[in-house]
């Protein structure tokens, strides 16, 4: 009976990935597509000291998952490999891991049929281009423009793109010679893996300046029912005084 012969690296990939998912207990599915080799060699070495990397054939990786089968969930992170998979393995919280990706990605400029990752808004005041056919152009994407000390100025803030639209190719050459770099280019991470629990970047990301405003009401209304209620603390017996008094 013929036997399929199992070459030794093929084994050796799957066993290293389910050692990787023994010893650390968050684990990250990102997508390399698009991903430009140098810098993903640049991201490995700034997070190498936090974050392990496993790059292998996304066969490898569903084999590795398949014989996992005691792990909460691991069919449905299966699902979760997409495009061109890798896998990055660490000890720090899912969230922390997020941010960490993200501060590590660099502005790049944007190319046609991308989506935009934000609202791009052209900003009132000069630019570097001399009166000339620059102005028609700036005209037909609707940028209102005036002459000044020999240059074109934008007269009102423009929005260009909305969130989520696609770049066109004439949106796009514009950006480029305004030098305005709206794309981040790094390690798109898909989800996190940890105890069964798998969390996307909807739950991952954080904004980290309406949390802190969230925080700053939530204390200030707390203060104000304490004070309310006569709830004497270190922080309301001061004011609670003034008030009896």
């Amino acid at each position: 009976m013929y036997q399929p012969h199992i070459h030794d690296y093929k084994t050796r990939e799957v066993e290293d990935v389910k050692r990787l998912f023994s010893e650390y207990p968050v684990v990250g599915i990102v997508n390399m597509e698009s991903l430009p080799a140098d810098t993903l060699q640049k991201m490995k070495k700034a997070l190498r000291s936090k974050v392990e990397f496993k790059i292998t054939r996304k066969r490898f990786i569903e084999l590795a998952m398949e014989n996992m089968k005691g792990k909460q969930n691991i069919d449905q992170l299966i699902q979760k490999l997409e495009g061109i998979p890798a896998l990055i393995f660490t000890k720090e919280a899912p969230f922390t891991l997020y941010k960490l990706l993200e501060k590590s990605k660099t502005p790049a400029a944007a190319k046609p049929g991308q989506k935009s990752p934000l609202d791009i808004t052209i900003p009132a005041g000069p630019t570097p281009f001399t009166p000339g056919p620059m102005i028609g152009e700036l005209g037909h994407l609707g940028i209102k423009t005036e002459v000044k000390e020999g240059k074109i100025n934008v007269r009102e803030d423009k929005l260009l793109v909305k969130e989520g639209e696609v770049i066109t190719a004439k949106i796009a050459e514009l950006l480029a010679k305004l030098s305005i770099e709206p794309m981040k280019v790094g390690i798109n991470l898909l989800v996190t893996y940890q105890n069964g629990e798998i969390l996307g970047k909807n739950v991952l990301y954080i904004d980290e300046e309406a949390y802190i405003n969230n925080i700053k009401v939530a204390h200030a209304q707390a203060f104000a029912l304490a004070q309310h209620l006569g709830i004497i603390t270190p922080d309301t017996i001061k004011p609670l005084v003034v008030k009896t008094h």
